[in-house]
């Protein structure tokens, strides 16, 4: 899963970043309204965290911005302003919790596991397709009643394929999902062919009810 941080006190960001990338999530940052604008437009996350007092911006008219595309993203306001005003704002704008400075790193988790749940599943923390069966937050995958073993970035690909289920997907989309910022330092574009392939020999041999189609010059489809 695929988080961006818009945050511009740098110490907050990168601890947020690093207790993230502990849980496995992708994580990109954001340090003003600009840059976060920029890469909420360009690319397609699970989750943004925004804080409502940003340089050149603010984070409410950041979620404006977000909802006026039609993003999906679920959105978390992370504010130092604990006023009501504030978060009946951000909340009629469209975003999805508020969490006032200082907090947990424990309670942000739950929250955005809670955001993303709603958002993706419907509450229902498990993503079905047929006999396939995925839950996010332990990270496990199941054919019928028998458990799937998949190495990280497979589980990311699945993931990605599941919660876009028929949809036609191109490799950098692909690749953006699972390698985030790091997509042409990794040489991601050129290894989501293999990884794809493992993927798909792994759902066949397992006997799932799910086929990741290969759309010639295009990208791939979950069938």
């Amino acid at each position: 899963m695929k988080i961006l941080i818009v945050e511009d006190e740098q110490g907050l960001r990168e601890v947020i970043r690093e207790s993230l990338e502990k849980e496995k999530y992708i994580v990109e940052t954001a340090h003003d309204y600009i840059s976060g604008l920029e890469k909420i437009g360009a690319y397609d996350y699970d989750c943004v965290l925004i804080d409502i007092m940003l340089p050149n911006g603010t984070g409410l008219n950041l979620v404006r911005e977000l909802k006026a595309m039609r993003k999906k993203e679920a959105v978390i306001i992370i504010s130092a302003k604990d006023s009501v005003d504030d978060k009946v704002a951000g909340l009629d704008l469209g975003a999805d919790d508020y969490l006032a400075k200082p907090f947990h790193l424990a309670e942000l988790h739950a929250r955005i596991k809670s955001a993303i749940r709603r958002k993706n599943q419907d509450g229902d923390t498990a993503i079905a397709w047929n006999n396939l069966k995925l839950i996010p937050e332990q990270r496990s995958v199941a054919v019928g009643n028998s458990p799937l073993v998949l190495n990280r970035k497979e589980f990311d690909l699945l993931y990605y394929f599941m919660i876009n289920p028929n949809r036609l997907i191109n490799k950098t989309a692909l690749a953006e999902s699972v390698w985030g910022d790091y997509t042409d330092q990794s040489d991601s574009l050129d290894f989501v062919y293999s990884q794809i392939k493992n993927l798909r020999k792994k759902l066949k041999d397992a006997g799932a009810e799910a086929d990741i189609q290969a759309v010639y010059g295009m990208g791939y489809k979950m069938t």
